[in-house]
């Protein structure tokens, strides 16, 4: 089955659920450039932990892109990446099985991170409720694609936001004792050549894996990605009730320098 048929046959989304309480704090949004996944893994640790702590930090969303590179989460496998063992190494491609949920994503410029760090009693539920969670996460992702006049759906058989050049937003989410990490890989721009040798969502129960397509080719005209940000920011701040969100540049903890380089666009012009 193809993109464009697995796309036409996906039904709408049903009414977002009622949260529990409002939420009060603010979301600490930072809006950063480019870290290699090693880097991002011991920062995103610590900052799980921050949040669960009593004098706590405040539900944290960071945006980043990571050094080109492939992870394999909890529902995917070697098997899903059709790029063999010689070429990975050409290509300077580093696979790392890692703790979130989700399948095989490939990594590089174009590709927005989004990861959320929060428990999940800061977002308005109670503390077992990663299902409902993941409802309206999914739903904010959702509708941040479609407010860049893009087409979106996505399928009761398997998470992500499906377009019709393949999956548009990758979710691979971990809640542990309570607390959210990570979140979603959102493809605006990236070049989909290697793309299409990655099975990102192999899970649907009819045995259909699916590739990652991109934004981009989608509505086939340039998407900015300040403008896909912009629209992460603004519905997962509405999504979970947030009464506002305060943004800062770079990351919110210290970064060794070699685990960084300097992105082609310039974090300052973020919407």
């Amino acid at each position: 089955m193809s993109a464009a048929d697995h796309f036409s046959r996906l039904s709408t989304h049903e009414e977002p659920i009622a949260l529990h309480r409002d939420v009060r704090r603010p979301l600490a949004v930072w809006l950063a450039g480019r870290i290699t996944y090693a880097a991002y893994a011991a920062m995103a640790e610590r900052l799980a932990w921050e949040v669960s702590e009593p004098d706590k930090r405040p539900p944290t969303l960071l945006l980043c892109e990571f050094e080109p590179s492939i992870t394999i989460g909890r529902l995917g496998s070697r098997r899903d990446v059709d790029i063999t063992d010689e070429e990975l190494r050409r290509l300077g491609l580093e696979v790392r099985f890692v703790g979130r949920g989700g399948g095989a994503v490939l990594h590089g410029p174009g590709q927005v991170c989004v990861a959320l760090f929060s428990t999940l009693e800061d977002l308005g539920f109670g503390r077992h409720d990663a299902g409902p969670f993941m409802e309206r996460f999914e739903t904010a992702l959702e509708e941040a694609v479609r407010s860049l006049r893009c087409g979106a759906a996505r399928d009761s058989r398997a998470h992500g936001i499906f377009g019709r050049t393949g999956v548009l937003a990758a979710v691979g989410v971990a809640v542990r004792r309570g607390v959210v990490c990570h979140g979603a890989f959102v493809n605006v721009q990236p070049s989909l050549e290697l793309f299409e040798r990655v099975k990102t969502s192999p899970m649907a129960s009819d045995g259909t894996a699916y590739t990652m397509g991109s934004i981009e080719a989608d509505v086939q005209r340039k998407v900015r990605l300040q403008d896909a940000r912009a629209a992460l920011v603004q519905h997962l701040t509405e999504g979970f009730l947030f009464p506002r969100s305060n943004i800062h540049a770079g990351f919110p903890l210290p970064i060794g320098e070699k685990s960084l380089s300097s992105p082609k666009e310039s974090v300052s012009r973020v919407g």
